[in-house]
């Protein structure tokens, strides 16, 4: 971002004035730091980001030294240390040293070519476009596209300047650069990354915007076909193709509250509940994400990671031998999902849950481990809860149909308003 050698230089100098040493790795996608991070055993990381909202945001986000991002307590621990300055900072002799971080790229790469079976893809002969929309994944998305054995490779918005082509969230309002481009190529499909490349949306060969809620579950589809039977874990808002990949391959799913540390938690429980059980010896033995286009596979990383999306992806879509579209209608029952929010007061939030609670106590099965989620034995499902970031509820429902998932949402936002205005 046009703001981001500005905050480096900010960072970098308190760093060295509390006596740190430092690794600058410059632009990188925040996986691949997150798994730099981890590999060479430094105490903790940051990264200047602010993810998938505008060019002119910006913002840190820290890393521990497991290389995955602070639980939101230790962020607590960390916002109390600068709000009492409880820091120290050092005398002149005792300034710390910054020098360049190398090999970050390269070491990510790797650790996804050694985990991707590469054969498969080459012998499919799959073209394919990225969208990089000129973030940090420009840096390493065209390479392993090529590596990975794909027969060609087209890159469109892969100048990691931080001026973004267009808004940086991968949601299907902002693929029609990629849609044209699928089109006019005859590409097999198209990939498009954040900003910050974590997070992954596909366009199928038809030039068609796929939900990023197919990421998740397409990328499940392609891991449990091979590593079944094995966790996997997601938050109470993502779509339920997860259950459909767990049901077919005799895995299962874990729901955790909304947001990355929740799910990377869970996933190292289920995994170590695996290796008591006996059932494996592998450490890593399960997967997740979330579905705004976010996948954890801890074989490269607990962490959400595009690079690592498009090689399962391509992976499955070769095994399966069909296209993009075809792959996704033989694996998935019809589905669609609505996402919507509404502006609501802190004061009234917990109103607002009383609400909906007594609306829909008898209406299906419900969950309140964060907010309120009802399932519905037709499988439709319904989930509101106050954002962690901003002073709204946030509602998302699940059915066979737009207009069924539009009239649960509609429902559940005039709950809302009536408590908001009692």
């Amino acid at each position: 971002r046009p703001s981001g050698e500005m905050v480096q230089a900010a960072v970098v100098g308190g760093l060295l004035a509390c006596g740190c040493e430092v690794r600058d790795f410059g632009v990188l996608p925040v996986p691949t730091l997150q798994l730099a991070v981890a590999r060479h055993d430094f105490d903790g990381g940051i990264a200047i980001t602010a993810s998938h909202n505008p060019q002119e945001w910006n913002a840190l986000k820290f890393i521990g030294g497991d290389g995955t991002f602070l639980r939101p307590y230790q962020a607590e621990e960390l916002l109390d240390i600068y709000h009492q300055g409880e820091f120290a900072l050092v005398p002149e002799p005792q300034v710390g040293l910054c020098m360049a971080g190398e090999g970050a790229l390269e070491e990510h790469l790797s650790a996804i070519l050694a985990h991707t079976d590469v054969e498969a893809i080459r012998a499919a002969g799959l073209r394919v476009v990225v969208d990089c929309c000129n973030g940090a994944g420009a840096l390493m998305a065209p390479v392993l596209l090529r590596e990975l054995g794909c027969r060609e490779v087209f890159v469109i918005n892969g100048d990691p300047t931080g001026l973004f082509a267009h808004p940086p969230e991968p949601v299907p309002a902002h693929l029609g650069a990629l849609q044209a481009a699928v089109r006019e190529l005859g590409a097999d499909l198209g990939f498009a990354q954040d900003a910050d490349a974590d997070r992954l949306a596909l366009v199928d060969e038809r030039g068609l915007a796929v939900g990023e809620e197919y990421t998740l579950a397409l990328a499940a589809e392609a891991v449990a076909a091979r590593r079944a039977p094995l966790p996997l874990v997601t938050n109470l808002s993502t779509s339920r193709m997860i259950d459909e990949v767990a049901q077919r391959y005799g895995c299962f799913v874990r729901r955790t509250p909304v947001g990355e540390t929740n799910v990377v938690e869970a996933m190292k429980q289920e995994a170590a509940k695996f290796i008591a059980a006996g059932l494996t010896a592998e450490p890593d033995w399960v997967f997740g994400g979330e579905g705004n286009g976010g996948v954890i596979d801890p074989c490269v990383h607990y962490c959400r990671d595009s690079h690592r999306a498009m090689a399962l992806i391509l992976e499955g879509l070769a095994r399966s031998g069909k296209s993009l579209s075809a792959w996704i209608a033989s694996s998935f029952r019809p589905s669609a999902i609505v996402k919507d929010k509404i502006e609501c007061p802190v004061a009234k939030v917990q109103q607002v849950m009383l609400a909906l609670r007594s609306r829909y106590a008898d209406r299906g099965h419900v969950d309140e481990t964060e907010g309120i989620k009802v399932v519905w034995p037709d499988r439709s499902w319904l989930h509101a809860r106050p954002s962690n970031t901003e002073p709204v509820v946030r509602v998302v429902a699940e059915a066979d149909t737009p207009q069924a998932a539009t009239a649960l949402v509609a429902e559940a936002l005039d709950v809302v308003r009536e408590a908001i205005a009692t």
